[in-house]
């Protein structure tokens, strides 16, 4: 007769496993085995992994081309505010987290959703009389991209579709697709200051779409929308019952001839959910500090998406807890002037680079109201040897050692993208080497039909 053995491993914080053997005369069947199974190595990618793909690092990953070696690279191509050391963050922000440091008092795990106090903080600092906010209308995450992976992820199924910006910020597409997500892509129009195209916007809505990305201040167009367009913005969506994911991490990151108006200040039916974090405005991108604020003033997503939002916040067990101990210390200690100060520099810098790249022929740059962005449009028909924005900024690597991204980056083709934080003298630097570049291969019309002869 056959019998069983059970045995109980497990120690520490780990459960209990079960292991069971059946036992028989002569006969024992080792766990893991089973009659008719040969056992063999079948270890394969996820659909997932093979699903996530960021065409930012495939087409970049892409360019085999090496710098000028008689010149220093210049590259204005990574939306890292730190990385030239000429935007430091305030001394009152690295002083709130040497406090929680020093104190000891953070080093435990931290509710998913963050401290309470942490989000009676953001909720102070963000809420108004258009949009108010308590500490339950707060999810903190690791940095905004996990609040924008936190917030598709309990707004749209596999098999959904989601509408997204051209030119928009890689991730968004990302994410989506790694999940089972559609993107639509909707355009913005740059003789429009990359105002959405509202009626492209409102066709491409159907019923499989779960939400809208709005990202306002833009990456990688360096826009702001104006109150009355954001108004337009929420009468499409109410009007097709359609949620609005609002990617406002360059919030406040506007010029001095702009007013930034968060969207759900604005809106009276529409469900909003907001993601922001620390990395942009207070210029900390690697201590990964987000939030999601949860703008539901008709109770259209209930409790559904906010339990929603609660287990996918388990997953990772929330953000850094040393941050979050210096959270309220940060938003509240920060000085005016630190903000004012960054604005400064980066409006002097985007003024200066429209000016200069205004000025070469062949070239179209928007003039941008905020955020850390300028988008500069190729007329291609002039650079005939080139076939492409990506053939473009390769040879401008080659031969100038300045390095911008390649609109395609952003589905956007035939422009480039230069990020605005590096110093007053290295942009002048950068736009001085465009412009003898863009002089070298630029082919006027009469240029342009002799080469096209040649063919």
């Amino acid at each position: 007769m056959d019998s069983y053995l059970i045995q109980v491993n497990g120690r520490g914080d780990h459960a209990p496993v079960l292991d069971v053997h059946l036992k028989s005369p002569g006969n024992t069947i080792s766990p893991g085995k089973a009659k008719g199974r040969k056992p063999r190595w079948a270890v394969r990618a996820s659909e997932m992994s093979k699903k996530t793909f960021n065409p930012v690092r495939a087409i970049v990953d892409s360019m085999k081309v090496e710098p000028n070696p008689k010149k220093a690279m210049i590259s204005l191509s990574l939306g890292d505010p730190t990385v030239f050391g000429n935007l430091p963050t305030n001394d009152e922000v690295t002083r709130a987290v040497k406090e929680v440091l020093d104190s000891g008092q953070c080093n435990g795990y931290a509710p998913s959703v963050g401290y309470q106090s942490c989000r009676e903080a953001v909720a102070a600092y963000y809420n108004c009389p258009g949009a108010p906010l308590q500490a339950q209308d707060v999810i903190l995450t690791s940095g905004c991209s996990q609040a924008i992976e936190l917030a598709l992820a309990v707004l749209a199924n596999p098999g959904q579709n989601i509408l997204v910006p051209r030119p928009g910020f890689s991730l968004y597409k990302t994410l989506a697709l790694s999940m089972g997500i559609e993107v639509k892509l909707y355009n913005l129009l740059p003789e429009k200051s990359w105002e959405i195209d509202l009626e492209h916007l409102e066709s491409l809505v159907d019923e499989k779409t779960a939400c809208l990305i709005v990202n306002n201040p833009s990456n990688p167009c360096g826009s702001v929308f104006s109150k009355s367009h954001l108004q337009e913005i929420l009468a499409v969506a109410s009007r097709q019952c359609v949620p609005i994911l609002a990617d406002e991490i360059y919030g406040d990151m506007v010029f001095a001839d702009c007013k930034y108006e968060p969207i759900a200040s604005l809106s009276t039916n529409v469900p909003i959910l907001s993601c922001g974090g620390l990395a942009k405005r207070w210029l900390v991108p690697g201590w990964r500090m987000g939030w999601i604020l949860i703008h539901d003033r008709r109770d259209i997503f209930g409790n559904e998406i906010r339990d929603g939002l609660v287990r996918l916040s388990q997953r990772i067990l929330g953000p850094c807890t040393l941050v979050q101990g210096a959270l309220e210390r940060i938003l509240h200690r920060t000085p005016p002037e630190f903000y004012q100060n960054t604005l400064s520099i980066l409006k002097s810098n985007a003024d200066l680079c429209y000016a200069a790249l205004s000025a070469i022929p062949g070239l179209q740059p928007v003039r941008p109201a905020g955020a850390m962005y300028l988008m500069v449009g190729i007329e291609m028909e002039h650079f005939p040897e080139f076939e492409n924005d990506v053939e473009f900024t390769e040879r401008l690597i080659s031969e100038q050692s300045v390095f911008c991204l390649p609109a395609t980056c952003f589905e956007y083709p035939n422009f480039f993208r230069v990020v605005i934080t590096v110093s007053e003298e290295m942009i002048l630097e950068a736009c001085s080497r465009i412009q003898e570049f863009c002089e070298m291969h630029y082919q006027g019309a009469e240029g342009t039909q002799d080469m096209e002869c040649d063919k």
